[in-house]
């Protein structure tokens, strides 16, 4: 039988497999905290690491937190116009993105592609220097 469970406000259905790991010592490191906080969530990466020689054997728990990928744009916008966007890549390279379009009632390709050129002109004037 599926148990339902509430993560982050939304009900799922998964086959959680609980475990309690008795007397283990968590080493951690944190980017911005000394020490953990109760209460809140830390992204990372938990190992269970187990070291054997000849008459010592000591088992532990690290858990090494991560950057969180969510703050930080991939491809920041350069220039937002009415008819294109352009980003920039990782690589210093430049992307034209067209916005979507509204073909509607009174569209004129003429004055759509006078002003995709003006936004054009506009948009590298800006970025490219002479």
């Amino acid at each position: 039988m599926k148990k339902k469970i509430i993560i982050s406000g939304r009900p799922e259905e998964q086959d959680w497999k609980k475990n309690r790991e008795l007397c283990m010592d968590v080493i951690t490191y944190l980017l911005g905290d000394k020490r953990m906080k109760a209460g809140k969530n830390y992204v990372g990466t938990l190992r269970r690491d187990v070291e054997c020689e000849d008459f010592n054997y000591e088992e532990h728990l690290t858990f090494v937190e991560t950057a969180d990928r969510r703050r930080e744009k991939r491809n920041p916008h350069l220039f937002r116009g009415q008819y294109l966007n352009i980003t920039c890549n990782e690589n210093g390279t430049l992307r034209i993105n067209f916005r979507p379009l509204n073909i509607e009632r009174g569209f004129s390709t003429d004055s759509f592609v006078t002003g995709v050129a003006n936004e054009l002109m506009w948009a590298l004037e800006g970025i490219v220097e002479n």
